[in-house]
């Protein structure tokens, strides 16, 4: 019988198997608990319709549906911790104008009553603002904000936006036509 003169494999340590299964544990709840952090609640149930409030606070918090293309209204898009944060934290003419706050991952879209030709007004500009800091409040690194008009001829133009964290003022533009 000839043996093999090659190297003799080592066995691997019962200690480096399970670091390494621990390793993979932690790393899969890590990955999972972020998921959960970041999904919103799941929405409670409102007990009647309601009309913008003296105080301010968001006229989102109707039972019906609504029209889902005119976010006239809450919808099943509707986020409620966006919402909640923004009655929490702020009650004026402002927060007064939103008809809906719709969140999809990064992006958030404020749904306004505010008219196609409001585009950078300060109401504008100032909601956009307060989705940046809804969306720092959350953990998110690349936020998009829409800040968008009543529903009309154009749908819900964007009176006012961030499109990234390459982007610094919440002012639209408009390319410049070319000669």
């Amino acid at each position: 019988m000839a043996r093999s003169r090659g190297k003799r494999r080592r066995p691997r340590s019962r200690v480096v198997e399970i670091s390494i299964g621990v390793a993979c544990l932690i790393l899969g709840g890590a990955a999972i608990g972020t998921h959960l952090l970041r999904s919103d609640p799941p929405p409670a149930p409102a007990a009647a319709s309601a009309t913008p409030t003296a105080t301010g606070e968001l006229p989102v918090v109707n039972t019906d549906k609504g029209d889902e293309k005119k976010a006239s209204g809450k919808s099943e898009y509707t986020s409620d911790s966006a919402v909640a944060y923004f009655n929490n934290r702020w009650a004026d003419k402002t927060n007064g104008r939103v008809t809906d706050i719709r969140a999809t991952g990064r992006y958030l879209r404020i749904y306004t009553d505010l008219p196609e030709s409001a585009n950078n007004s300060k109401t504008a500009l100032r909601l956009c603002e307060r989705g940046l800091l809804y969306l720092a409040s959350i953990g998110e690194r690349n936020p998009v904000v829409f800040v968008q008009a009543q529903f009309g001829e154009n749908g819900n133009p964007v009176l006012a936006n961030i499109l990234g964290p390459d982007d610094t003022d919440c002012r639209v533009t408009h390319p410049e036509p070319e000669a």
